[in-house]
């Protein structure tokens, strides 16, 4: 007979009488209600930095003004943390406006951050610091490193443009590949292991101001038109509907809170703001002009 009963319990917990037995369910409903009651928030490092400090800031902040508990998740793509998002495993999670609005029926948005008083960002296509080259059509067979295949100014925007003079990456490129993280494509072509690349504009930016050793080996040819910023996203049917009023209330008041604002400089933002989804029309275009070429 196998060692473990009902509920994953060790058997010998009904050879230490009824009292024992009734603690140990008790102890067991308490885990199991604690870890319904956590808030479960999604990153990914694709586009927001692992670093733990402003990881477990955040945490914290989160924690104190929702007055739950919060659990982090993170995974290494798009695709999984908007898995985890349509499937209702998390609360909310912090994505891109590609899989946003390739999701928008089954998604509810609930804060878009505001950079330099806009919420808007944009795409930026990179070269080598030295290299000749003032546009895209100059790229023509290059190893290109793009960020995800569902970010927007990581991927969507340098392929619509292809789209649009009717080529595709892995025609015009001599080989593209990903590198899971804004960060890590700006350092693919500052080393060379990439000729170009497409980085997200607000990443860049950042990188700018606190590594210029590592942006100034790059330059910037193209900037893309601006763009609705990366949003906090949920489920379109809460998972919880109070988790989720308490998470958005969190990131709306950040401005307004001494921690919030201290969180909000290490991301080099303003605030989260409320928005309606028509702020990524222009991304719903690009995303129906790549799915129109195939």
């Amino acid at each position: 007979m196998s060692r473990k009963s009902v509920f994953g319990l060790d058997r010998r917990v009904f050879l230490t009488g009824p009292a024992s037995f009734i603690a140990s369910l008790a102890l067991f409903s308490r885990l199991s209600h604690a870890k319904a009651s956590e808030i479960r928030f999604g990153l990914t490092p694709v586009f927001l930095t692992s670093d733990l400090e402003l990881l477990g800031r955040l945490q914290t902040y989160l924690e104190r003004t929702t007055d739950f508990p919060v659990n982090l998740v993170t995974r290494r793509t798009y695709q999984e943390i908007v898995a985890l998002l349509i499937s209702r495993q998390i609360d909310a999670a912090w994505i891109c406006g590609y899989p946003y609005v390739m999701h928008e029926t089954e998604l509810q948005l609930v804060a878009v951050p505001r950079w330099r008083g806009r919420l808007l960002y944009q795409s930026y296509l990179i070269v080598d610091a030295d290299r000749r080259a003032e546009g895209l059509s100059d790229l023509k067979g290059d190893v290109h490193a793009f960020s995800d295949p569902d970010s927007n100014s990581g991927f969507l925007v340098t392929r619509a443009a292809l789209a649009e003079a009717h080529a595709r990456p892995e025609t015009f490129f001599e080989r593209t590949f990903f590198t899971y993280g804004h960060r890590n494509v700006i350092r693919a072509v500052a080393s060379g292991l990439a000729m170009s690349g497409s980085v997200d504009g607000y990443v860049y930016e950042v990188v700018a101001e606190l590594e210029p050793e590592l942006t100034a080996r790059t330059r910037i040819i193209r900037r893309s038109e601006w763009l609705g910023f990366p949003p906090i996203a949920a489920p379109r049917v809460a998972v919880d509907k109070e988790h989720l009023a308490r998470l958005s209330a969190a990131l709306l008041n950040m401005s307004e809170d001494m921690e919030g604002r201290a969180i909000l400089a290490m991301l080099r933002l303003d605030s989260f703001a409320r928005e309606d989804a028509d702020l990524f029309d222009t991304i719903a275009t690009k995303a129906a002009l790549v799915a129109l070429e195939g």
